[in-house]
């Protein structure tokens, strides 16, 4: 005999008209996004709403709501991309504070966008990267590793924290080697620099960050280029580190000097070094992870906060690797 939850109908209203719109949406979007995700049906009713579906739905439509009606009373601007978040993250744990995470600012842009975590584990990222000198964030892509800790970064040097940025990146050659490419060495290089190039100009004003990287403020350059350098007074990223050998690793982690601090990110399923070379990140990860002083910080593929397509493109490529690896090993 089956048994079937039993169905309740509850009836929220929110005291601010314009707020209630704001998180209804544009012709009720919001809603229908957190009735896809929690599996209840709502209702618009004026500045209020009525939620029906089994318990667990319900409940979890209407903490949705709530917590988010919530953002918007302290001013927080409640997006179609927010919703997802929010919702993402109560499905996994209802007991979550958004306000904890969603008001923790890292930046304003120029264009007055608040930079904010959108997840429990980029909420700790953030934290760890406030309160410790050298940072790991280890996960798949999409998950905010490198954007947050640029926004950390530009942060920290609008602050006067710091007096430089320094962003840098593994050249690995993936298909064709640098040889061939045409241009001079930078130019060589610089296609492996774009993602940071372009987090960066996501940031401040076109115009602004390139004059600060022509006054050397900014330096994005790749990782080769750190060696025999001690880098102080700074704000360090090593971005796509799964693809950094252990040599470059060690390299890398020695060049830190006197008030500076370093975020390392990568994805430790992704390298695309040669398959008899051990990647540093690989090796930093066993070695580094009981020294104090040093955090690491593992985000999964439920952190993703790009488009949602993202989420079921990792889940897809995620199954296809593990039915080839049951194959192989049959």
């Amino acid at each position: 005999m089956m048994n079937y939850q039993e169905k309740t109908r509850t009836e929220l209203t929110f005291p601010d008209p314009a707020l209630a719109r704001s998180l209804f949406g544009t012709h009720n979007a919001n809603l229908q996004r957190i009735a896809e995700s929690s599996g209840a049906k709502i209702h618009a009713r004026g500045n209020g709403v009525l939620v029906e579906g089994d318990s667990v739905s319900a409940e979890l439509a209407c903490e949705i709501l709530n917590q988010l009606y919530g953002l918007l009373k302290e001013g927080y601007p409640v997006y179609p991309n927010d919703v997802d978040y929010a919702a993402n993250v109560l499905c996994r744990d209802c007991s979550v504070k958004l306000k904890e995470i969603f008001l923790d600012t890292v930046y304003i842009t120029s264009g007055r966008r608040t930079i904010t975590p959108k997840s429990p584990v980029q909420k700790q990222y953030i934290d760890a990267v406030r309160n410790h000198d050298i940072v790991f964030g280890i996960g798949p892509a999409g998950t905010g590793k490198t954007y947050l800790a640029m926004a950390m970064a530009v942060a920290a040097l609008a602050r006067k924290k710091v007096s430089r940025i320094i962003l840098t990146r593994p050249a690995v050659e993936a298909g064709e080697a640098l040889g061939f490419l045409p241009g001079d060495l930078a130019e060589k290089v610089n296609p492996y620099l774009r993602p940071l190039y372009d987090a960066l100009h996501d940031m401040m004003p076109f115009e602004k960050a390139g004059g600060l990287i022509e006054q050397g403020v900014i330096e994005v350059a790749p990782l080769a280029f750190m060696r025999g350098r001690t880098l102080n007074d700074a704000f360090i990223i090593l971005d796509e580190a799964q693809n950094s050998t252990s040599e470059q690793m060690k390299m890398f982690l020695t060049r830190i000097g006197f008030n500076s601090k370093a975020v390392i990110t990568g994805d430790i399923t992704q390298s695309d070094l040669p398959k008899n070379r051990a990647s540093g990140l690989v090796e930093a990860k066993k070695l580094l992870a009981e020294i104090a002083g040093i955090e690491f910080v593992f985000f999964s593929k439920r952190d993703v906060v790009r488009h949602k397509l993202v989420q079921k493109i990792i889940d897809a490529y995620e199954r296809n690797d593990n039915q080839t690896a049951d194959t192989q090993r049959q």
